[in-house]
């Protein structure tokens, strides 16, 4: 059903706000909706403001921001837009997301360019006019029929008050624009109720801007209560069965069916005199999926190997949510429950006797990362896992950081290492030529190799039986690569790079022969993994976890009961971080839901 421009028809817009608190789950109730809009046969496209003056999310930290989610066309965006890739099972642009640091510059551009002409540039009504613009052209390229526009950030904010004020004038010119404010209602133990005044002011401090909600979305640890209901209906000038309950969930994909159970879609299309069908064949797809999920039993405890967890007191679960996301889909796609667990590298550098806990898991994953911190320990637990035939699978610096492994440890090459972390005589992994300027000039902002890019991959090899065909395409951030000087020696120790690029210069893939399954890629494919069609590389990996002699099928993913994560010790005193994810949800920490109570990022020189 999509919007031909000489029809007449508009595109509508629904705006998503929140209030309250921060990290409520604004990215995945505006993938839901789109989710549920997309099954009803119209044509969705959302897009994320991000209230920063960053430019794009390239150079903050995990820890700062969450993960940077890398694009086709090679945007650093924020991790909503894996949120939205995920549910609609489609890819974004880089002109899904919107910063105010994209705007501001846009604007000021157009003023040395004089295509004011000659006005005095304000920030009232020229940068507004902008951010309202960047909506419409998006709507226009795409065809859409929706276009969901999630505000980041929290009502009340300073930063975000121009895009807000887009949203207003956009619905006094006429434009058919509804409101979407997603809410939350705390339930303070010392009381055991649910509390609403928190929402009610939320939504006084939007109606202090000019905007009315159409609906509101209750987060709360519990379903909605008629008697708070009827609270928020009166107080916040909304009907009733328009306040949608929005409670803890085993799975952040129920998410969909939990809406259309209280007839959101069917209300939000009423509201733009637009047909409804019951249970169209997108959605039943969807429950099967879900059903699915809730049908898993072999368990599997998958460990991850990184930094980029902690925050103060606190882990954050955020800085490698695609990857999480991707052992899920391929877990549920397999019959299994996944539990997943953070592994702070460092606590190897420590003491080398806490290795032998990763036989405790039926797989490892080392994702990409940045810098010197825990490389080491990385290192080891590569290492241990090659030799004790421990399901392996690196991820961009996982690779490069295998292939260190295997040159010190195999090849005999005890000084190698990459060039990334200082001098060394034996630099197995080299800065890519064309970034070497760029890091001398300083210039780390989208300048790393970014995006798509494809790889033909070696026949008779894992990686080629994986993917089922000779060349694919996968998204990539790195500045290194592994130095083709040394490809011969690798080989003629047994690794096999399974996968080149088209001029046979970059390594994509490697793969140990002979391993239960020791794979990894230059790039992240984590990235292109959705909900519905799991990545052929996670797959391939659960497999070899449910067949892995190490860790134990127990339903939970646990060798024991009583080797679940001690929530009274941190994750530096232990080699496993106290936040782990079990079957989809968190057992210690976080939010039951799989979206961060927190939003954090990354820094620019990657591996």
């Amino acid at each position: 059903m999509q919007n031909d421009p000489g029809s007449g028809r508009k595109t509508r817009f629904i705006a998503i706000t929140g209030g309250v608190v921060s990290g409520l789950g604004k990215g995945a109730v505006t993938a839901s909706i789109g989710n549920l809009l997309q099954a009803q046969g119209y044509v969705v496209t959302p897009i994320k403001i991000d209230p920063y003056i960053n430019i794009d999310a390239g150079t903050m930290r995990p820890t700062e921001h969450g993960e940077v989610f890398v694009l086709d066309d090679g945007g650093e965006t924020d991790q909503d837009l894996g949120t939205y890739e995920r549910f609609l099972g489609k890819n974004m642009t880089r002109e899904n997301n919107m910063t105010t640091g994209q705007v501001y510059r846009t604007v000021i551009e157009k003023e040395r360019n004089l295509e004011f002409d000659g006005k005095c540039v304000e920030v009232i009504p020229h940068i507004p006019q902008e951010v309202e613009r960047r909506i419409k052209t998006l709507g226009q390229k795409n065809g859409a029929d929706f276009v969901l526009i999630e505000v980041g950030g929290t009502v009340g904010d300073y930063q975000n008050v121009l895009f807000l004020e887009a949203i207003r004038q956009m619905h006094l010119k006429g434009d058919p624009v509804i409101v979407v404010h997603v809410v939350y209602l705390p339930i303070p133990r010392n009381l055991g109720e649910m509390k609403s005044k928190p929402a009610q002011h939320s939504v006084r401090m939007l109606n202090e801007v000019g905007i009315q909600p159409d609906f509101i979305v209750a987060r709360a640890e519990k379903p909605l209560d008629s008697i708070r209901r009827e609270k928020l209906s009166l107080f916040c000038n909304v009907k009733p069965e328009c306040v949608i309950s929005d409670p803890d969930l085993e799975t952040v994909y129920e998410m969909p069916a939990i809406f259309e159970e209280q007839g959101m879609a069917k209300m939000i299309l009423e509201r733009f005199g637009l047909p409804y069908k019951k249970n169209p064949d997108g959605f039943i797809k969807w429950e099967g999926f879900v059903e699915g999920i809730r049908n898993a039993s072999h368990g599997i405890r998958i460990g991850i190997v990184g930094k980029y967890f902690d925050t103060g007191d606190f882990t954050l679960e955020d800085s490698y949510i695609s990857v999480i996301e991707a052992i899920k889909h391929a877990s549920w796609h397999s019959g299994a429950r996944p539990a997943i667990q953070w592994i702070d590298s460092k606590a190897f550098e420590k003491g080398r006797e806490k290795l032998t806990a990763l036989k405790d898991y039926h797989g490892i994953i080392v994702p990409g990362g940045f810098g010197g911190s825990g490389v080491e320990g990385k290192i080891l637990a590569i290492q241990y896992c090659r030799e004790n035939g421990i399901p392996y699978l690196g991820l961009c610096y996982g690779m490069q950081l295998a292939v260190v492994e295997f040159a010190r440890n195999v090849c005999g090459m005890k000084t190698a290492h990459s060039t990334e972390l200082g001098r060394t005589d034996c630099p197995v992994i080299d800065i890519l030529p064309e970034q070497q300027k760029n890091i001398e000039q300083k210039l780390y902002g989208g300048t790393m190799r970014l995006g798509l890019w494809p790889a033909v991959l070696k026949e008779g090899t894992l990686v080629r039986s994986l993917y089922g065909r000779a060349e694919v395409k996968e998204r990539h951030r790195h500045r290194y690569e592994v130095n083709p000087d040394y490809i011969s020696r690798l080989e003629g120790h047994g690794l096999v790079f399974s996968g080149v690029s088209p001029d046979r210069r970059l390594m994509e893939f490697v793969e140990l022969p002979g391993h239960q399954f020791f794979v990894g890629t230059q790039a992240h494919p984590e990235l292109l993994s959705k909900a519905l069609q799991p990545h052929p590389l996670f797959v391939g990996f659960v497999k070899a976890c449910l067949n892995s002699n190490s860790g134990d099928d127990r339903p939970d993913g646990y060798k024991s009961a009583d080797d679940k994560p001690d929530e009274s010790c941190k994750s530096s005193d232990n080699i496993a971080g106290r936040h782990s994810i079990v079957g989809g949800h968190r057992i210690a920490g976080g939010h039951p839901r799989g979206r961060g109570v927190a939003e954090p990022r990354a820094v620019a020189t990657k591996a």
